[in-house]
């Protein structure tokens, strides 16, 4: 099916994973995911919760490492993506291979078991299953850092109520490496293995449906959907090699083709290929976007360029905050007139933000632009990122 790693844990309960899980909760770390809580964390650790009877976990992971960044495709500045989600959102493709995963060994033993399915998207433990298979480690970043594709995969889980025997968890650690601790630049990884979501720019930049605060704005740097910095500076990782075909591609369908026996799904399921539709996105990996062009975009064009893509969790206006956020950072003169716009016409989250950006830059253009939004501006949030803009205004550039 394409996955590139593959192994058995039991389907005991994630005791201690648990007992982690919901600490984690109570200190507030897992603030801003209002959907990870108690009621989740509890079934997650309960594979009998998930599927009564079930006996065994078979882990997947399949890696989606890909080389290079597509720059030099616009003139404009550009803002960084998160490697995952340079290609298709991979939740519903790894799904359809875990069906056809499934289908093929219930053909395969002549046994019809019963198997529920899991990505990160549901309520399965996905990084204490992985680790308690030996399918890899905890890294102190908390991501799963496996022997050969370091964390550079995605995961998935097959509970089921088959008898397999279990793979032991593996001994290695991270040691004495802090690189992704010192390298993170809002402090999230506050200590080894424990994040604070609120600080992590993934989150920052993805769930956040909010401003993003004042004295993190400047650390986010470019990235304007997601964040690789742990994984891009972990050693592990280092020696990864990239994977061998563009996972989010008709990969099963390849296999047929050079004459495999791969089970298709039945009904709706049935097919691997990326459905074909007129969005460029489809077609080509995204790797970086045009700021600009993301502060002039509608919800019509967002929805038609991002449709099928990871991207469009960020919703178009956290997106146009979040390019405020990178223009700023990047303090180009070029994108004043963009900026001056969305203070204008851009929703009260952008208004406000294309403020911070426009003081970030400076000029009397800017100092104009300001002052006029004041007398304009009926929103209080927006008033008050005008106000702290112009407090902060650096006086030798107006």
């Amino acid at each position: 099916m394409g996955f590139d790693l593959v192994r058995v844990t039991s389907a005991q309960e994630f005791n201690e994973d648990r007992n982690v899980a919901l600490k984690r909760i109570d200190d507030g770390l897992m603030d801003g995911l209002p959907w990870f809580n108690e009621s989740r964390v509890l079934r997650g650790t309960s594979p009998q919760e998930l599927l009564p009877g079930a006996r065994s976990i078979i882990c997947l992971a399949l890696n989606y490492l890909e080389e290079g960044q597509d720059f030099g495709k616009s003139t404009n500045p550009t803002g960084k993506v998160a490697r995952y989600a340079w290609g298709r959102d991979y939740h519903k493709l790894i799904k359809k291979r875990m069906r056809a995963y499934v289908e093929g060994l219930r053909i395969k033993l002549g046994n019809e078991f019963a198997a529920r399915w899991y990505v990160d998207d549901g309520p399965m433990m996905d990084r204490a299953a992985a680790s308690r298979s030996g399918l890899g480690w905890f890294g102190k970043n908390t991501n799963i850092l496996t022997p050969t594709l370091g964390s550079w995969v995605f995961l998935g889980q097959v509970v089921t109520d088959l008898e397999l025997e279990p793979d032991q968890p593996l001994k290695k650690t991270c040691g004495s490496c802090v690189r992704c601790i010192d390298a993170c630049p809002t402090g999230a990884i506050i200590a080894p293995y424990v994040i604070d979501n609120a600080l992590c720019i993934s989150h920052l930049t993805i769930e956040n449906r909010g401003e993003i605060p004042l004295a993190l704005r400047p650390q986010i740097g470019d990235w304007i959907f997601g964040c690789d910095i742990c994984q891009d500076v972990c050693p592990v990782n280092h020696k990864a090699p990239p994977s061998p075909t563009l996972w989010y591609k008709d990969q099963v369908r390849q296999d047929q083709r050079e004459g495999m026996e791969v089970p298709e799904p039945h009904g709706e399921q049935q097919g691997f290929a990326v459905e074909q539709v007129s969005n460029p996105a489809n077609q080509e990996r995204i790797t970086t976007l045009d700021l600009i062009d993301l502060l002039e975009m509608t919800e019509e064009t967002y929805r038609l360029r991002f449709r099928g893509t990871p991207i469009l969790r960020a919703k178009r206006v956290g997106l146009q905050r979040n390019a405020c956020v990178a223009l700023g950072n990047k303090s180009d003169t070029v994108a004043v007139p963009a900026l001056r716009q969305a203070l204008v016409v851009g929703e009260p989250l952008v208004r406000g933000h294309a403020a911070w950006a426009l003081g970030r830059i400076g000029g009397t253009e800017v100092w104009d632009a300001l002052n006029q939004a004041q007398d304009n501006e009926g929103d209080e949030g927006v008033l008050a990122e005008i106000g702290q803009a112009l407090t902060g205004f650096n006086l030798n550039n107006r």
